[in-house]
């Protein structure tokens, strides 16, 4: 099967990373938290719902572009991706940016819409990540460096096995949607969950306060579990690297 141009690639990536952050943190803003206009009572998805979002995103778009640039949606899987030999090195920079930048626009378009509510402040309310004072329920620095490391290369361990030719055919979308709600149901208390430098890239500056100070970490640490993983996942599992694979993954 012949590759897509990188131009479509690209433009699959930015379709899945848009719709990863629009409708994951979308559910976070609009939807975590919402009382009944006249009882007490909270009818929003909260945790759960958020971390079902988020997994359902990934599922969607997996199947709906993934086999056009592998479905990637997250500097850290194209990083991870290109360590474990099922990427091409010289098309990261052009993934990074990308889905930064398709983020940032997902990141626009919840803006216009938050504030389109009179009284919305998206200071502190725009589902940033963070540690310390910024975290959901206050795990500091070493809490949040370990487990956004951890779960990432968890995620990265579950993408390369769902597509592992050894694998089941057709059925990694749903490994990894519900792979990285399983991730999100773990660390929403703990950074509110990132797992991709982009999707936090995309809010942290519409947040303001401590999010941009603190999105170092949102890149080194799953950059770092991804690397771990990519430069691991074959002498763990036995997968012998083909030398002709140019990189994409299965979806």
């Amino acid at each position: 099967m012949q590759t897509p141009a990188l131009a479509h690639r690209l433009g699959a990536e930015a379709l899945g990373t848009f719709w990863l952050v629009f409708g994951g943190c979308g559910s976070a803003i609009f939807a975590a938290h919402v009382m009944h206009q006249t009882d007490p009572v909270n009818m929003g998805i909260g945790f759960v719902g958020v971390a079902l979002a988020f997994g359902l995103t990934v599922l969607t778009m997996a199947y709906a572009v993934g086999h056009v640039s592998g479905g990637h949606f997250n500097p850290a899987v194209t990083i991870g991706c290109a360590v474990a030999k099922r990427f091409a090195w010289k098309d990261v920079p052009a993934y990074v940016i990308t889905q930064v930048v398709a983020g940032l626009v997902a990141g626009v378009a919840l803006y216009v819409i938050a504030t389109g509510k009179e009284g919305f402040t998206a200071a502190g309310n725009f589902a940033a990540n963070g540690y310390g004072e910024a975290s959901p329920n206050g795990y500091g620095l070493l809490a949040a460096f370990v487990i956004e490391a951890v779960l990432t290369a968890f995620f990265l361990y579950i993408i390369l096995g769902a597509t592992d030719g050894r694998a089941p055919v057709g059925f990694a979308p749903i490994a990894i949607g519900l792979g990285l709600t399983l991730i999100h149901l773990i660390s929403i208390p703990v950074t509110n969950t990132s797992v991709n430098p982009a999707r936090s890239t995309a809010v942290a500056f519409f947040n303001g306060g401590d999010a941009p100070a603190q999105l170092w970490l949102f890149w080194v640490a799953p950059i770092l579990g991804a690397v771990i993983a990519g430069a691991t996942y074959a002498a763990i599992t036995g997968e012998k690297n083909i030398a002709d694979i140019e990189g994409e993954v299965r979806a």
